[in-house]
C-alpha cells in the first residue's frame, strides 16, 4: 500500500501523494493523533481528507486550513491548572508559605521555642503553611530590623531557599522595623499581632464580634499607615485649586495619608458607638438574671484548651468544637441545673493567648465582662500543653485586666486522657486544688459538676414560710432559683425552709411563719 501522510500543524501540504491512490482512514487518524501529541491547537479538528481534496500547483498549500490558522493557539507549559479535571475536587487552596523568626535573651530559649510553636499554630489557623522557623539570641531586639542587619540577610537567604513569600515575627513590630526588614528580605513581613487579628476577623460571626474585630484592626492599622508625602496631595494649592478662595486656601493641601487617617478615626468612632449600642441588651439580660438570683459561671482559659468541648459535655450546648485556635469568639450562654434543681448559667468566653494584643482586650471588653460579672470562673488549662504554667499566668493577667481577679476560681486541667501519671504529679504540684477532666472520655466531668454546684453562692435571704396551695408558683420559683433546706405539706399549705433571692423573699413575706 502506498504510504500517505496527512498535513500536520505548521507543515506545508504542497507535496501530496500521487493522485488517484487510495488513502487508508486508519493511517490518517493515527497521523492526526501524532500531530496532537505535540502542541495542542484549538480549532484543529479536520474532516478525513482524500487526494481529491488536497491542493496542487503553485497555490498556497495551507489555504484549505484557513480556519485552523486563524484559530487561537495554546502555548504549552504556561497553565498552572490540573490537566486531569477529575482531580479538581481534591485540589487544595494555594496557601501562603511563611518563615517564622523570633528573638530571645539568654536563658529563655525553651520559652521562646514554645512561643514559636504557638505562632506556627496561629499561622496555620490563619491559613498559611509554615516552612521554617528561626530564633536569635540577643539581649534586646534590634531597633532597626528586629534581628540585626547581618541576621536579616541570613533570613533573606533562608526565605529564598525555601521559597517563602511571607515572614512572621514573634512579636509586635514597630512600623520602622517592619519596613526595614522588608527592604532586606524582599518579601512581605508581618508580626504576631497581625496574625491574631486576621484569625479573629475570619472567625467572628455575630454583628458585635465583627464590629469588635474591625475596631481592633483599625486601632492597630492607624499608626502603621504608609504615605508618600506631598506627591499624594489631594488638593491643589493656589487660587486655581481652591476655586478662587484667596488667602488661607493656598498650600500643599491634604495628603492621602492624612485623608486615610481621618477616615479611619471616623470609622472607629462609628464602631465604638455601635458596640456601645449592643451593651444595653446584654446588661438587661444580666440584670434579669441577677433579679432572679440566677448564678453565672464563666468558662475561661487559653485558646484551644477545650472550653467549648467542656461546655458541650456539661450542658449539651452544641457549640462549635474544632482543634484550632480561636475557633469560637462569640460568648455562648447556656442554662444548666444543679442536682437539687437550682438554675445557673454557663458562659463560654473567648480564649486568651500570650501577648494578646491590647487592641483586642479593649475591643472585646464588653464580651469579657461576662467573666468579670460571673459568680464562679472555671479556668480551663490544657494539661497536655508543654507549658501549662504560662497558660495559667496569661489567663490570670487578662482576668485581672477586666476586673475578675477576686472572683471564685476553679482550675481544671483539661484533656486528662492525654496526660501521663508523671505529668499529673507535676500539675498537682502546680495547682494542688485543681481538677482533672476529659471531654472525650468523660473523666472528671461529674466531679467538676459537683465542684461548680458547691462553689455557687447561696441566695441571700433565708425564709421559713407556709405557702398556700393556690400559690404553687412561689414554691416552684423557690425550687428553681433557691436552695430548699426543708419542705413539708401541711393542712394550710406547703411549709418551706429555703434560701431565696431578695425578690422572691419579698413575695414570700406575707406567708412567713
Amino acid at each position: 500500500m502506498t504510504e500517505h501522510t496527512t498535513p500536520q500543524d505548521g507543515q506545508n501540504t504542497s507535496a501530496p501523494s500521487i493522485p488517484g491512490s487510495p488513502v487508508d482512514p486508519v493511517d490518517r487518524v493515527l497521523a492526526r493523533a501524532d500531530a496532537r501529541s505535540g502542541v495542542r491547537v484549538f480549532g484543529a479538528a479536520q474532516a478525513l481528507q482524500d487526494e481529491t481534496t488536497v491542493a496542487y500547483g503553485d497555490t498556497d498549500g495551507e489555504q484549505w486550513d484557513r480556519e485552523e490558522r486563524a484559530a487561537l493557539r495554546r502555548v504549552a507549559g504556561l497553565s498552572t491548572e490540573l490537566e486531569d479535571v477529575t482531580e479538581v475536587e481534591y485540589r487544595q487552596l494555594r496557601l501562603e508559605n511563611v518563615v517564622l523568626v523570633g528573638v530571645h535573651p539568654q536563658g529563655e530559649q525553651e520559652d521562646a521555642e514554645n512561643s514559636l510553636r504557638e505562632l506556627a499554630a496561629l499561622a496555620e489557623t490563619a491559613g498559611a503553611v509554615v516552612l521554617d522557623g528561626v530564633l536569635q539570641r540577643r539581649p534586646h531586639p534590634d531597633p532597626a530590623t528586629y534581628v540585626g542587619r547581618g541576621k536579616a540577610q541570613e533570613l533573606r537567604d533562608i526565605v529564598a531557599a525555601v521559597g517563602a513569600d511571607t515572614v512572621i515575627a514573634d512579636t509586635e513590630l514597630a512600623p520602622s522595623q517592619r519596613r526595614a526588614l522588608e527592604d532586606v528580605v524582599k518579601v512581605k513581613v508581618i508580626d504576631r499581632t497581625t496574625v491574631i487579628l486576621d484569625i479573629f476577623s475570619q472567625h467572628a460571626k455575630s454583628r458585635e464580634g465583627k464590629a469588635q474585630v474591625e475596631l481592633a484592626q483599625l486601632e492597630y492599622l492607624l499608626p502603621r499607615l504608609r504615605g508618600w508625602g506631598d506627591s499624594m496631595s489631594r488638593q491643589a494649592g493656589g487660587q486655581v485649586g481652591a476655586g478662587g478662595a484667596g488667602m488661607g486656601s493656598r498650600g500643599p493641601g491634604e495628603t492621602k495619608i492624612e485623608l486615610d487617617r481621618r477616615r479611619i478615626r471616623t470609622r472607629m468612632a462609628q464602631l465604638r458607638r455601635q458596640i456601645r449600642d449592643f451593651a444595653p441588651a446584654r446588661d438587661a439580660k444580666r440584670a434579669e438574671r441577677k433579679r432572679n438570683t440566677i448564678p453565672a459561671v464563666a468558662i475561661a482559659g487559653y485558646t484551644n484548651a477545650g472550653k467549648s468541648s467542656l461546655l458541650n459535655r456539661l450542658t449539651r450546648a452544641g457549640v462549635l468544637v474544632e482543634n484550632a485556635l480561636f475557633a469560637t469568639l462569640d460568648a455562648t450562654v447556656r442554662r444548666s441545673l444543679t442536682a437539687d434543681g437550682r438554675v445557673y448559667t454557663l458562659t463560654d468566653t473567648v480564649g486568651f493567648v500570650r501577648n494578646l494584643p491590647h487592641q483586642l482586650v479593649e475591643a472585646f471588653r464588653s464580651t469579657l465582662e461576662e467573666v468579670a460579672g460571673a459568680d464562679v470562673i472555671v479556668h480551663v488549662v490544657d494539661g497536655s500543653h508543654p507549658d501549662p504554667a504560662a497558660q495559667l499566668a496569661t489567663v490570670r493577667d487578662v482576668m485581672g485586666d477586666v476586673g475578675a481577679r477576686s472572683t471564685r476560681e476553679l482550675v481544671v486541667f483539661h484533656k486528662a486522657d492525654l496526660i501521663d501519671p508523671d505529668t499529673r504529679l507535676v500539675l498537682r504540684g502546680l495547682e494542688p486544688t485543681a481538677l482533672f477532666a476529659s471531654s472525650r472520655t468523660g473523666e472528671g466531668i461529674e466531679e467538676l459538676r459537683a465542684a461548680i454546684e458547691e462553689a455557687l453562692p447561696l441566695p441571700a435571704v433565708e425564709v421559713r414560710a407556709v405557702v398556700p396551695y393556690d400559690r404553687g408558683d412561689l414554691v416552684s420559683a423557690a425550687h428553681e432559683s433557691g436552695l430548699i433546706l426543708a419542705q413539708e405539706h401541711r393542712a394550710d399549705g406547703t411549709y418551706l425552709h429555703a434560701h431565696v433571692g431578695e425578690r422572691l423573699a419579698a413575695e414570700l413575706s406575707p406567708f412567713v411563719s
